[in-house]
């Protein structure tokens, strides 16, 4: 119901960061799961709100003559944010839209043809795989999966396993900045490099990056990059951006196409205008974007790059915790070296600890929607929420690859403790046991 507790317990919670207090989190709940969709801190709530009365109180003069400088003074704040041109940022409310309008515009222009490839990896986020699918069975391409291992050991690895997979017939490459089901940050640029001498363009699937990890779009050269802010930026829900290399935004079409398909203005690119108003929408999680920036820069020393710092501090010690909770032994032997997941050279604000499997190796379905039955367990007797996630994905794994694992998956945004992290671990160890 609206408005209910998660879980009632009499058992004291473990503490939070004390930055928790910027955030109007149920206390009850130990929430580790920001990488999903991330957290509204109460300040730009009521940013938010102050947008919304502005607009409620003249709506004609607000989307007429106020929304557009509004959203250039976002679009600049996006630009400085992630090394950019500003001309190239339109906003979208969220990154699986933003790839769905790159494949749909390169299949509505007939980029392409009966036998070319489309290639994704094992690790990608699997709403953005079925775009992928749509294509090939639009097109008459085929998608291609790289198998991208997991643990894996060296960025090296996950470079090999991509680039190997590229054909002559390779058309687009669909990439995350930061993988959701496995948490890793992928080495974006030695893979772009290659995919850009061989005249490959490329798709990055940003949806965690942003305020995550630190972003150069001038620097890694992609085709196309779209991330979300309403995740490690924190912004209201329904807020990211889509940036298309200036060579490519002739062929980029929002997905709603409206008053700005034959426009005849002359002061700013058709693609701005198309993008900036696709009919009546809800723009004032976008207009809270410098708010957030503003926000976030000033939690800790050091501004945003001194809290993803933090973040990531925070993040390879949950991974220690869980890894001893977990007994998982490490290359060297002991349960304080979990490189046999991923290097550390590889993790942000996310992290994944692989858990003993089901009995049998079957993963049990859970009445609740979530990937496995141990999540609702989390859920009703901790007041955890941490997702479970099967591993290998189903929908992902190439002929041959299938298997029967599963990992906790832990996310450290500002407002969580390394109390909360022991919390889990403990609660873990202890549903295990009842398996």
């Amino acid at each position: 119901m609206p408005g209910e507790t998660l879980f009632h317990s009499s058992q004291p919670r473990p503490r939070p960061s004390p930055m928790a207090v910027h955030w109007r989190l149920d206390p009850t709940v130990v929430f580790l799961n920001h990488g999903s969709f991330g957290a509204c801190p109460a300040v730009l709530l009521e940013k938010q709100r102050e947008y919304r009365d502005l607009m409620e109180r003249e709506p004609i003069r607000f989307f007429v003559e106020l929304a557009e400088g509004l959203l250039d003074d976002s679009r600049a704040a996006v630009a400085k944010l992630v090394n950019c041109d500003a001309e190239g940022v339109v906003f979208v409310p969220n990154a699986t839209a933003g790839v769905n309008e790159v494949v749909r515009s390169l299949v509505g222009s007939g980029a392409f043809q009966p036998g070319d490839e489309l290639l994704s990896n094992t690790h990608e986020y699997n709403a953005c795989e079925n775009v992928l699918r749509w294509a090939a069975q639009n097109s008459g391409a085929k998608v291609v999966c790289a198998n991208v291992p997991f643990p894996v050991r060296s960025a090296r690895e996950v470079t090999d396993a991509i680039l190997g997979a590229v054909s002559s017939r390779t058309k687009l490459v669909m990439l995350s900045h930061v993988t959701s089901p496995t948490g890793l940050v992928l080495p974006l640029q030695p893979i772009v490099d290659e995919l850009n001498r061989c005249g490959i363009d490329s798709l990055i699937d940003g949806a965690h990056a942003p305020g995550m990890i630190p972003i150069d779009l001038r620097a890694l050269g992609a085709t196309y990059y779209t991330g979300n802010f309403h995740k490690w930026l924190c912004t209201p829900k329904g807020s990211a951006f889509l940036w298309a290399r200036d060579d490519k935004r002739e062929l980029i079409r929002p997905l709603i196409i409206s008053h700005g398909a034959n426009s005849t203005r002359a002061d700013r690119p058709k693609y701005r205008i198309e993008h900036d108003y696709t009919g009546t929408f809800e723009i004032t999680p976008y207009l809270c974007i410098p708010a957030a920036i503003e926000f976030l820069s000033s939690l800790v020393p050091g501004g945003m790059l001194g809290l993803m710092e933090h973040n990531r501090r925070q993040t390879l010690e949950a991974r220690k915790i869980l890894c001893r909770h977990m007994a998982l032994i490490g290359q060297a032997g002991t349960v304080e070296q979990p490189t046999a997941i991923a290097p550390e050279n590889m993790i942000a604000s996310l992290a994944s600890v692989p858990i003993p499997s089901a009995p049998g190796g079957a993963i049990r379905p859970s009445p609740r929607g979530y990937h496995d039955a141990l999540q609702d367990v989390l859920i009703e007797r901790h007041g955890i929420q941490a997702p479970i996630v099967p591993w290998p994905q189903a929908a992902n794994v190439p002929p041959g690859k299938q298997g029967g694992g599963r990992f906790v998956r832990v996310a450290m945004q500002a407002y969580n403790g390394l109390e909360q992290v022991e919390y889990l671990g403990a609660a873990l160890r202890e549903e295990l046991a009842r398996e």
